[in-house]
């Protein structure tokens, strides 16, 4: 009896890898479709991870890897010491959060409308000339803005002025207070349709006989937008919202590098940004690295943090 009991174990662990083996051979096209992704993933996301050794050294190019200075965490002290390090998380955290908010309420908004329009010819154009903005570089969109904001002629200056708001044009450009909303709304205005895309994705694959029930029972438009909707895309929306809070602290440094200028780089400059200037540029590449870990490791804890806050809300988990 004893020795049948200590080989039930065993047996129920071995139907397990049986049934395991035997569903990964009935999909095995598509473990072969996702090989070519996960080695994409592993030499591009995992293999370059070896190279955070050079954080902890004195690292010289003309040397390998292993042949380096070893300086311990004397550049993440430095990092720490730095006071323009708090000056640049301040500017990447203020524009990270705008841009997190506004551009997460505003594309929902835009997709809930763009679903409710009836025309199909009007609601495909008016998609399509949303979309269309994403694809252009952002290099003519800091010349549009330029161009929009210039004290010479710009037509948001001749607008307020038309409307009797200010007398004389605003140097908008110049102004640091004014850097992280012209950002924001120049990113808003570029992928606002973009990212409407996916919600409407979401949207399409809410079962229809949900909004025939409410239709019996007398619900409006705005009801089955505040109760069939919004609820229908929640887990959508969660999951992308606790994703790109991961990226508060990497967002990219091609607006602030193009939209920035002298009269605001206390504004403008952001921690990728920090990195280019302190790291590359002046061949401080341990430095460099050393803020590109801190970066990681802050959005890692980013992301645990909102998902267990989710979780704790909702009782339900996105990771």
């Amino acid at each position: 009896m004893k020795s049948l009991t200590a080989a039930t174990p065993e047996a129920g662990s071995t139907l397990k890898r049986n049934r395991f083996w035997i569903k990964a051979f009935q999909q095995r096209y598509l473990y072969m479709m996702s090989l070519p992704f996960v080695v994409w993933i592993f030499v591009f996301s995992y293999v370059p991870i070896w190279g955070w050794l050079t954080a902890f050294q004195n690292y010289k190019p003309k040397d390998s890897i292993l042949d380096q200075e070893w300086v311990g965490f004397d550049n993440f002290i430095e990092l720490f010491q730095d006071e323009r390090f708090y000056l640049v998380l301040r500017n990447t955290l203020a524009m990270s959060t705008m841009g997190l908010l506004v551009g997460f309420t505003v594309p929902v908004i835009f997709a809930l409308l763009l679903n409710e329009m009836k025309g199909q010819f009007f609601k495909r154009s008016v998609q399509t000339i949303s979309y269309l903005p994403h694809f252009v570089s952002w290099v003519v969109v800091a010349g549009l803005v330029y161009k929009m904001l210039s004290t010479d002629g710009g037509a948001v200056n001749q607008l307020l002025m038309w409307l009797n708001i200010i007398d004389q044009p605003i140097q908008f450009m110049a102004k640091g207070n004014l850097f992280w909303g012209i950002v924001t709304a120049s990113d808003l205005w570029k992928e606002v349709g973009w990212n409407s895309i996916i919600f409407l994705a979401a949207m399409a694959g809410i079962d229809p006989e949900l909004y025939e029930a409410s239709t019996v029972d007398g619900a409006g438009r705005f009801r089955k937008m505040w109760h069939i909707t919004l609820p229908g895309i929640r887990t959508t929306f969660m999951v992308l919202f606790i994703l790109s809070i991961g990226h508060l602290i990497s967002i990219g440094f091609e607006k602030q590098f193009l939209l920035g200028n002298p009269l605001v780089s206390d504004y403008s400059e952001v921690s990728d940004l920090y990195a280019l200037k302190y790291g590359i540029q002046m061949s401080r590449y341990s430095y460099g690295t050393a803020i590109g870990i801190v970066n990681s490791i802050v959005s890692i804890l980013l992301v645990f943090i909102a998902n267990g806050i989710y979780k704790r809300v909702t009782k339900e988990t996105v990771i």
